[in-house]
C-alpha cells in the first residue's frame, strides 16, 4: 500500500488534479566467524545472474562482486584510478601496456593471483562462445575481432594482444592508442579468476572464489547473500567487519524502517516519502548522509516496439516531463535536472548538451506529440522494491499526461529480478525505468554499454551507425581531449535520437544503524566495506 507521505507527494507533483491509474526483514547484524568480528547487514537486490565478474552488469550483483574481488585499480572519491592489485601500469605510447601485479595476493582458495589469472579471465570473457555480457569491454585489445567476430564463429580462442611475461607481469597490446585505458581497469569485467573456475565453471558458480576482502559464504535466492572476511586479503588496510549480509527486500520502505530501528545496518537510497521535509534526517539523526555521485536517472523507450520508433515522439515525451517539479516534490531539491546523458563528475562532460529537449516545454511537446500520430495510453514501468523508483516515475507520468492530454499509467513490477527478466525478454512494452552509475569514470563507459548497437545494456534496441562510429573513434583517439570531443559529438546524436529520457543527475541519500561508524560511500555509490567499523 502507498504510504500517506507518498500520496501527499503525488498530490504535490503538479497543479492539475489528475487521477493516476496504476496496476495493481527483520534481524540486524550478527557475530561473524572472522575471529569474532561482527557481521553487518546491507540492503541489496537479487543478482540477475551467477556471481561471475564477466557476466554481471547490474548493481545488485556488482555490489557483491566488489566485496568478493579486488581489481588492478580502484577509484578514489574523485573517480581517479589508484593501484590496487597492480604494482604498476605503464606505457610509452598509450597502445602497448605493461602491467605488473603486486606480490602476495591470493584467491580465497589459497592459490596465488598471477598475471595468468588476469589474462585467462580476460580471454574467457572476450570469447564469443562463452556469451559473457562484458565481452565488449575488451574490444580495444588486439585480436578481439578474432575471438568475438561480428558474424560467424571465432577464428581464435585467445586475444593476440595479451601475453604473460612472467608470474607477475603481462602485456596488453591495444588495436589503437587509448589514453584512458587505465581508467577502465577498475570495472568488474577486468577482475582476475582462479584456475578452479576454468576447471569447473558450474561448481564455481555455486561457490565463487575471488581475491577480495570477503569470501563467499552462502546465497539464498530472493533472501540474501552472505560473505565472510578473508584475513589473507592483500589490501593495504585490514578490514574491520567480520562479514556482510546483503539482504534483499521486497519493499524499500520496510528496509528503511529496519535501518531506523537498527535491524538493518545500511541503506544506500532513502525512499522518496522520507525525503519530504528531510524527514529522514529526523528519523536518522546523526546517522545519515547525502553525497552526489556520477549517476543518472533515465526512462528508456522500447524502440523494438514500432509505436516508439519515431524520434519526434520520443523528444515530445522528454519535453513533457517537468523535471524541476519531480526534483522539488520527490527529491526535496537534493538532486539536479539532467542536461544530457553524461552524469556530472565524469571527465569530459559538456554542460547543457540537451537544451530544450531536456527542458519542460509543454507547447512544443504537445505540438510534436500530436504530429506523431501516437494513439493509446502511455505506460511507465518500474520495479518498486528499490527506493524512490515508484515516486519519481509516477510523478513523471502525471506530468506527461497533463502536458500531452493522454492517459499515462504507472505499471509496477514487484522486484528488480522480475523487472530484469521482463526487460531481457523484451516484454516491456511501455517506457521503462533505467539509470546508470559511471562506476568507471569515462564518457565511453556511459555511451558504449548502453547505446551502441547490440551492446549488453542496450535494452531499447537503439541503433545508429554514425553514433557507433563516433564512440569507437573516441575509444581510439590519440589524446583524452580528442576522445572527449568525439564522445560529446556522439552524445549530441544520441540526444536527437532520444532512445531514453534523461531525468536527473544523482545524489545518494543514505542511512545507517546506530552501531556503524566511519560510514563512507565509494565513488560507485556503495558502502565502503574496507573502512566501515562497528561500535564496541
Amino acid at each position: 500500500m502507498r504510504s500517506p507521505r507518498v500520496a501527499a507527494l503525488l498530490a504535490l507533483s503538479l497543479t492539475s488534479a489528475l487521477v493516476l491509474s496504476a496496476c495493481g526483514g527483520g534481524g540486524g547484524g550478527t557475530t561473524g566467524d572472522a575471529q569474532g568480528a561482527p557481521t553487518i547487514s546491507v540492503f541489496g537486490t537479487e543478482p540477475e545472474n551467477a556471481l561471475l565478474p564477466g557476466n554481471t552488469r547490474e548493481t545488485g550483483g556488482s555490489k557483491i562482486l566488489d566485496a568478493l574481488w579486488s581489481g588492478l585499480v580502484d577509484y578514489n572519491q574523485q573517480g581517479e584510478p589508484e593501484d590496487k592489485v597492480a604494482e604498476s601500469i605503464e606505457s610509452t605510447d598509450s597502445r602497448n601496456w605493461t602491467i605488473r601485479i603486486k606480490d602476495g595476493w591470493t584467491f580465497h582458495d589459497g592459490t596465488p593471483v598471477t598475471a595468468k589469472s588476469f589474462v585467462d579471465a580476460w580471454n574467457y570473457v572476450a570469447l564469443k562462445t562463452n556469451a559473457q555480457s562484458s565481452a565488449e569491454f575488451f574490444s580495444n585489445i588486439a585480436g578481439f575481432d578474432q575471438v568475438n567476430p561480428d558474424e560467424g564463429e571465432p577464428t581464435a580462442q585467445t586475444m593476440s594482444g595479451l601475453r604473460v611475461v612472467d608470474e607477475r607481469t603481462f602485456t596488453v597490446a591495444l588495436s589503437a592508442p587509448s589514453p584512458i585505458f587505465v581508467n577502465t581497469l577498475g570495472d568488474v569485467a577486468f577482475y582476475p579468476m582462479p584456475e578452479s573456475f576454468f576447471a569447473d565453471p558450474a561448481a564455481f558458480e555455486a561457490n565463487p572464489v575471488g581475491n577480495g576482502p570477503f569470501r563467499f559464504e552462502s546465497r539464498v535466492p530472493d533472501q540474501n547473500v552472505t560473505v565472510t572476511r578473508y584475513d589473507e586479503w592483500g589490501g593495504e588496510q585490514p578490514v574491520a567487519v567480520g562479514g556482510v549480509e546483503f539482504r534483499f527486500y521486497a519493499d524499500s520502505e520496510a528496509a528503511y524502517q529496519d535501518v531506523v530501528s537498527g535491524n538493518l545496518d545500511f541503506l544506500e537510497t532513502i525512499p522518496g516519502s522520507f525525503l519530504i521535509d528531510n524527514l529522514y534526517q529526523q528519523d536518522l539523526a546523526d546517522r545519515n548522509g547525502n553525497q552526489p555521485y556520477a549517476g543518472i536517472n533515465t526512462m528508456t523507450f522500447p524502440i523494438y516496439d514500432q509505436r516508439y520508433a519515431n524520434p519526434q515522439l520520443r523528444q515530445a515525451i522528454s519535453m513533457a516531463v517537468d523535471r524541476e517539479a519531480i526534483i522539488a516534490n520527490v527529491y526535496n531539491g537534493l538532486v539536479k535536472p539532467a542536461t544530457g546523458f553524461i552524469p556530472e563528475g565524469v571527465p569530459g562532460k559538456v554542460d547543457d548538451q540537451c537544451g530544450e529537449l531536456c527542458t519542460f516545454s509543454p507547447q512544443r511537446a504537445k505540438q510534436q506529440f500530436d504530429a506523431s500520430g501516437f494513439t493509446g495510453p502511455i505506460e511507465l514501468i518500474s520495479n518498486v522494491d528499490s527506493a524512490i523508483n515508484r515516486e519519481w516515475m509516477q510523478a513523471a507520468c502525471v506530468s506527461i499526461s497533463n502536458t500531452l492530454g493522454v492517459p499515462c499509467n504507472f505499471v509496477p513490477v514487484p522486484t528488480f529480478s522480475e523487472f530484469l527478466e521482463q526487460r531481457r525478454a523484451e516484454n516491456l512494452t511501455g517506457i521503462f525505468r533505467s539509470g546508470w552509475v559511471a562506476s568507471t569514470p569515462t564518457m565511453e563507459y556511459v555511451l558504449r554499454p548502453q547505446y551502441t548497437t547490440g551492446a549488453a545494456n542496450n535494452n531499447s534496441g537503439y541503433t545508429n551507425p554514425r553514433f557507433d562510429a563516433l564512440v569507437q573513434q573516441g575509444s581510439t583517439a590519440a589524446t583524452a581531449e580528442e576522445a572527449y570531443a568525439l564522445w560529446a559529438e556522439a552524445e549530441r546524436i544520441l540526444i536527437q535520437d532520444m532512445p531514453a529520457v534523461a531525468i536527473n543527475d544523482q545524489s545518494a541519500q543514505f542511512g545507517w544503524s546506530p552501531r556503524l561508524q566511519n560510514v563512507e560511500m565509494t565513488y560507485g555509490r556503495e558502502l565502503d566495506l574496507e573502512t566501515v567499523t562497528v561500535q564496541g
